[in-house]
This record gives C-alpha cells, structure tokens and sequence, in this order.
C-alpha cells in the first residue's frame, strides 16, 4: 500500500511589518471601548432622571452599611438596625436644612440693613479716584440692568412656570433614591450575585473580586469624605463666626456640602465665603476670611488627604482634576459629584479583575496599586 503525503502549501509571510499590524490591532480594540464608553455616557445622559438617583443611594447606602453592619453584630433585627441609621440619617439632613433657614430668618433684618450699608460703601466707593463715576453713569446702569431684566423678563417667567415640573422630577428622584437605599441596605449582596450570574462562569470570580473591591473603596471614600467635609465646614464657619458675620452657620454648611466636590467645591465655597465678608463686614475681614479658607484648605490638602483619602482613593490628583473636569462638562453639579468615586471604584475594580485573572503582583514591582478586597462582599451586612 503506497501512502501519499500532501505537502503543506508555503507559508507567505505578511507584507504589513509586525509594529503597524500591532499598531491597527490595538487601534480597532480602543476604537471599540471609546464606542462602548460613549454609549455608556449617552444612555446616563438620557436616563439621568433615574441614575442620578441610583448614583446618590449608592453612596448613601456605603455609608450607612458599615453602621447596619455594627448593629446586627450587636444582635440588633436587621430591619431596626436599618430603620434607625436610615432615622439618623435623615434627621441629621433635616436638622442641617432648619438650622440654616432659621439662620437666614433670624439675621434678615441684620442682612437687610448691612446690605443697604454695603451698597451705599459701594456707592462712595465709585464716587472715588480712580473710578470717577458719577451719578448720571450710575444711573444708567441701573437702567441698563433693569433693560435687560425687562428684555429677558419671558424667560424668567419660562423658568417660573418649570418650577412645578423641576419639583415633581426632584420629588421622583427622592423617592428612586430613598427605595433603592433600603433594597441595597436589606440585600446589596443578593442584588450583586445575581448581577455576577449575568456574566459566564469563567469569568465570575474576576466580577466577584471587583465587586468586593469596589464597594470596599466606596464605602471607605464616603466615610473619609464626610470627615473631610465636616472639618472645612467648622473650620472656615469659626472663621466666619469669630468675623461677626451673620451667615456664619449658613457658611460653614455651604461649605460642608460643596467639599464633597474636589477642587471646584473648595474654590467656589471659598469665593463665596470671602464675597459675604467682603459685602457684610469690609476689604480687612475679607482679607482674613480668604487666609482662613486657604489654612482650611492647606490643612486638608497636607494633611487630610495624604493620610485619610489617599488611603481610601488610590487615584493620581492629575486624574481627579481630569475627571472633575470631564464630569462637570458632561453632567454639571452631579457629574462633578459622582466624578471621583467613579474614577476611584472602577480603578479598583479594574486592578482586581487583573489581580484575578494574571495571578498577584509580584512584590519587586514598584508602584503597585493593591486593593484590599473586603470579605463581606458588596452591599452585605
């Protein structure tokens, strides 16, 4: 029996050089996740309405697990232990919204008759060289501001007649917010297993790791942020309150709630600290409140962040100004809030999906960014 054996056709070598066939192999794979991301920031886009408020019960949810997690260890039912942080927690919101307003309505005629004084300061002000500007120039100004209050006067009441529907989105956003907070506290775990069985078995244990991954950087964000918040809120509404301002409380919550916005928070709650004390007291306590915020600020910048959030968000600064800047562009004041818990959970997702899948670190790697992955899982109490 003769056997015949075929011979394998030559193998002809590609024309294209290895780096430009690499080149247009990684151009088409980033082609695909730059798509892929944008269709992502659309959909978040269009369905802002329900994921600003997901968004906000997430981080509402991370920092009230670790406090249901305390009580059911102290044997508490898992609904008290619920009930009561969710209790706290609103009644600490409440009681922050009444301080300030009766702030405000108990310093009105405080403010009214200061802000007559600053006007007529302002007034002298302009009289003087090297303004010169009389009375007939100010006066046209006043015109000319009231022209174009006049001119614009149909989208004014256009953004009147909106306020009823803005309310009612706000109303619906709270309550998304307030029912996903309680599903994430009853079952966070059991609402993330069965997002893992979404994925093929082969890839679960990488979805798992991330997961715990990122709810453990979330839930240490939060916390390390509302520290954070509330110390530049008491140290620059001192500041306010040793000046003799009258909003020196409304100050220092302006300031706690716009410290949860990195960089952008700190600059425009600073202006705006220094523009009541320069309108209320004079240019020499404006002076001070802007020392005071920048020793406020310094503190945090030197001292909390190296050894509170850098522990907690292992993000490069370069990448929290980048992504501030690109959330505020995409999404305004929420964009520019959810921006830097964003960027930190999905490094420290990404880095444990890669940890699972290549196997640890190697320990002579310099720089390596370890994440502690928490045992409890995501969400669980």
């Amino acid at each position: 029996m003769i056997a015949f054996s075929r011979k394998s056709p030559p193998v002809h070598e590609s024309s294209v050089p290895g780096g430009v066939r690499a080149a247009s192999e990684w151009s088409w794979r980033l082609l695909v996740i730059a798509a892929l991301a944008g269709l992502v920031v659309y959909l978040v886009i269009v369905f802002h309405e329900i994921v600003v408020p997901l968004l906000v019960a997430l981080l509402v949810a991370a920092l009230l697990q670790p406090s249901v997690a305390g009580l059911v260890r102290h044997r508490w039912p898992k609904w008290a232990a619920i009930t009561l942080c969710l209790v706290v927690f609103a009644a600490i919101i409440a009681g922050l919204v009444l301080l300030v307003v009766w702030q405000v309505r108990a310093g009105l005629p405080r403010l009214e008759h200061e802000s007559v004084a600053a006007y007529d300061r302002a007034r002298s002000a302009l009289r003087q060289p090297p303004w010169n500007v009389s009375d007939s120039q100010f006066s046209a100004w006043i015109q000319s501001a009231g022209a174009f209050a006049q001119r614009d006067s149909s989208a004014l009441i256009g953004g009147a007649l909106q306020v009823g529907s803005t309310t009612g989105h706000l109303l619906a956003g709270a309550l998304i917010a307030i029912f996903a907070t309680i599903f994430m506290l009853i079952d966070g775990g059991g609402i993330w297993r069965w997002v893992t069985r979404l994925f093929p078995a082969n890839g679960r244990p990488a979805i798992h790791a991330a997961g715990d991954a990122g709810w453990s950087t979330l839930t240490a964000f939060v916390r390390v942020q509302i520290l954070v918040a509330a110390v530049n809120g008491v140290g620059i509404g001192l500041v306010a309150f040793f000046l003799g301002l009258p909003l020196a409380i409304p100050i220092g919550v302006i300031v706690l709630l716009f410290s949860f916005i990195p960089v952008i928070g700190a600059i425009v709650s600073g202006i705006i600290a220094v523009g009541i004390a320069l309108v209320f007291a004079g240019p020499i306590q404006a002076v001070i409140m802007l020392a005071g915020v920048l020793l406020v600020h310094l503190l945090e910048a030197h001292v909390m962040q190296p050894l509170l959030v850098g522990g907690a968000v292992k993000v490069h600064p370069l990448a929290v100004v980048i992504g501030v800047a690109a959330g505020t562009g995409i999404a305004g004041v929420p964009g520019a809030l959810f921006a830097v818990p964003l960027i930190a959970v999905a490094n420290a997702m990404v880095s444990a999906m890669l940890r699972v899948a290549h196997g640890p670190t190697p320990a002579n790697v310099p720089d390596a960014q370890l994440v502690e992955v928490d045992d409890a899982g995501p969400g669980t109490t």
